[in-house]
Formats: C-alpha cells, structure tokens, sequence
C-alpha cells in the first residue's frame, strides 16, 4: 500500500509546485499536472503527498490527491495514460475489447500518440488514442481544459489527420474527480480546443469520456461511460 502523507496546501508560487504544511512546517511539493487546478487547489485544502526518496530531487513530494466537496481528486494528469492502458488490457473499455496489442507513446512523424491499438485478427482497424485527464468540475459537470492549450488543439489536428488516413481515432477524457457525471469542453477558458473537438468529431475521430474511482489504496477507472454535450451553452 502506497503512504501518503496528509497535509494542508497553501499556495503556489508557480503552476508545479505548491507550497504545503504537514505538522505545522511549511514543505514544497511537486504538482504534478498540468492545468491550473486553481478551483481545487484553495488555501488550507486537505491533500496527500507521495514522499521521494530520490535525493536529486529538487523536491521531498509529489501533490497527487486533494479534497475536493468530500470526495478525493486525483491530480497526477500523466496517471491518466497508465489508467486507461491498463483499462483497455483488463477489457474495462467496452468500445476497445476488439484489441489484443496495445503500445504505449506511438510516434507519429513528429508526435507520440499516447496509446496505439492493434487487432492481430485484422478485424478492426489500428486505433490511435489521446488520453486527457480532467479534474476540472462545475456542479457535476467536468470540463476540459482547465487552462487554454495549443498542444491539446494540436493532438486533435493529428487524429483528424489519422481517421482521414484510414485509422480509428479516439481522444479519451479520463475524468479524476467523482463528481463529474457528464462532459463537456471549455468554450469560456479555450475557444479554440473547443471548436477544434467539434470539428473532429464531425470528422469521425471518436470521444469517449469515463471515470475514475478513487481511493489513497488505488485508482480504478468506471466501466460505466459518461455522457459528452459539445454544444456551446
């Protein structure tokens, strides 16, 4: 079982690293997402630190969850690549159990797609995969991104361009907070990732969003789908 330790979080002096206090001492701790995470992230919120015991480090901790409206949130955003590839591998994702032969970090000119998909049987085509955590949730609504992002817009031009090539594209929004029970993207914070996912779905790159379940013991991801709106309401 992982220890993590519990802590208060006060503030962040820059968007990876945050000042905390565990017993009364301030310590730094490495945040290890990248989007803001400023809704969450409020002074005095209780989160759990994974100590290091890597003395290269610049920091002691890894912030990876934080209380959230009573629930736990996971925040490690690159997690969310390992959760759905052991996902796809114990058939958790009803849309990809066609597939017996998955990779991670394909690279595709000059990109990485974070999951490639393989059927050896050649009865579905090779799938290309995006994975986006979300930790952003307003009322019970998660939204992506949380901080305007070009490499995110960039990653949905690279699909499209994969499904026109004849491949199975997916961008997969893997949502880290328990409250999120639909999806949609952030028009308010970027106009542009948002569009973008429009047109790709219209160009027949596939969204699917689910799920994690969380605890400090482990981090499970929902067999059941969430439902996506894109419309800009």
């Amino acid at each position: 079982m992982t220890k993590y330790i519990k802590a208060k979080f006060k503030e962040c002096p820059n968007r990876f690293i945050a000042k905390v206090e565990i017993d009364g001492k301030e310590e730094i701790a490495h945040v290890p997402n990248t989007g803001r995470c400023k809704e969450l992230l409020t002074p005095n919120t209780i989160v759990y630190l994974l100590p290091s015991d890597n003395p290269n480090r610049k920091t002691k901790y890894s912030l990876h969850f934080v209380e959230n409206r009573g629930y736990l949130v996971s925040i490690y955003s690159s997690q969310a690549n390992e959760i759905v590839y052991e996902a796809i591998k114990a058939k958790k994702i009803k849309e990809l159990n066609g597939y017996n032969n998955i990779k991670k970090e394909k690279t595709v000119g000059n990109s990485r797609i974070d999951l490639f998909l393989e059927d050896e049987k050649k009865k579905h085509p090779d799938c290309y995969i995006e994975v986006k955590g979300v930790t952003l949730v307003k009322d019970k609504t998660a939204i992506f991104p949380d901080a305007p992002t070009e490499r995110g817009k960039k990653h949905l031009e690279e699909l499209i361009e994969l499904k026109r090539q004849g491949f199975r594209a997916i961008v997969f929004f893997l949502i880290q907070h328990p409250l999120g029970n639909s999806f949609k993207p952030n028009w308010e914070t970027d106009l542009n990732f948002s569009k973008m996912l429009q047109i790709a779905e219209k160009e027949g790159v596939e969204i699917l969003v689910y799920k994690t379940i969380n605890s400090l013991d482990k981090i499970e991801i929902d067999e059941n789908s969430v439902e996506y709106d894109l419309s800009n309401h």
